[in-house]
């Protein structure tokens, strides 16, 4: 439990399934900006830290590293700003990674230029190549002042196998935003078989504290435009019919389940701030009509069912 780090949160989740290509990526982090975008969050406020696991992949295949070992060394890169430098190296080595192996390695993570990326690497490799596919469809797309290149990011989860990404705040106050990337051999460890794919996970926790920061949180309030209450046990079939009635006419309803005294009914219209109570008794039933009382006014009436509205 830190900021931005609750136990329980709700989480947007976005998956593109089957398209090999980049472009999948680029349209998810797309998407992630136009939402930005209109909740008034700019690229001076937040950007993306772009990269790919198959950056890893080359620096430790250059030194023979094996190949169960990838998972492991990713999860220990994913804390390279969590804790100390010397920790990081400590754990490495004793994961089975050489000296002079993790010496490269971190040098190679400490880059923030593809540049200088293709300069050590070359710009035959795959991750060299989609990288900058990457970034020439972030300028097509018109993202190009959100997205930076950075090497040491990873991602924490195992099943990643390309290019992965993570939001983040610029004034560096607060976790990471939001992250992803692509998971071609994910989908075969449930029993199917693997297809490209790639997504990202945005929880709420983080963009509150964010929209909170910048002052651009919205003040929301609980509003219902109906409630939907049976006088008898014996009417809640007809309460349910008067709720779907409201509900294909597109307002919104909120239908008393349990036969609950009317003071009970009440409170809990207050409580959900409801325009109007709309009572379902025997007599008026009989004769095809409801009470409708509207709550701000006290107004009290009866309407024909096939007149409500």
């Amino acid at each position: 439990m830190t900021r931005g780090r609750r136990r329980e949160h709700y989480q947007w989740n976005m998956d593109i399934i089957g398209v090999p290509e980049v472009m999948a990526e680029a349209e998810l982090i797309s998407s992630i900006v136009t939402f930005f975008k209109r909740i008034g969050i700019t690229a001076s406020d937040v950007g993306f830290k772009v990269s790919s696991r198959k950056v890893l992949q080359e620096v430790l295949s250059r030194y023979s590293i094996r190949e169960d070992l990838f998972g492991k060394v990713c999860i220990i890169i994913d804390k390279i700003e969590k804790i100390p430098l010397n920790d990081i190296k400590e754990e490495l080595k004793a994961a089975g990674v050489s000296t002079e192996a993790v010496e490269q390695l971190l040098q190679v993570l400490s880059i923030k230029s593809l540049t200088e990326l293709e300069e050590i690497l070359g710009d035959a490799g795959e991750a060299v190549v989609e990288l900058k596919q990457l970034f020439s469809l972030a300028e097509k797309f018109g993202y190009s002042e959100w997205i930076q290149f950075d090497a040491s990011i990873v991602r924490g989860l195992a099943y990643y196998t390309g290019i992965v990404f993570e939001g983040f705040d610029r004034d560096g106050k607060l976790r990471a935003i939001c992250g992803g990337g692509r998971y071609d051999r994910l989908l075969s460890t449930f029993g199917g078989d693997d297809i490209p794919a790639c997504g990202f996970g945005f929880g709420d926790a983080v963009i509150v504290e964010l929209l909170k920061e910048k002052g651009r949180l919205p003040a929301l309030s609980l509003q219902v435009d109906n409630i939907v209450c049976a006088l008898d046990h014996d009417l809640q079939g007809p309460a349910a019919t008067v709720a779907t009635i409201l509900r294909e006419k597109g307002q919104t309803v909120d239908l008393v389940l349990e036969n609950k005294p009317l003071k009970w009914v009440f409170k809990r219209a207050a409580r959900i701030n409801a325009e109007r109570l709309i009572l379902v008794g025997s007599a008026e039933w009989q004769r095809g009509m409801v009470g409708v009382k509207i709550l701000s006014s006290g107004e009290q009436h009866e309407i024909k069912l096939d007149e409500l509205e």
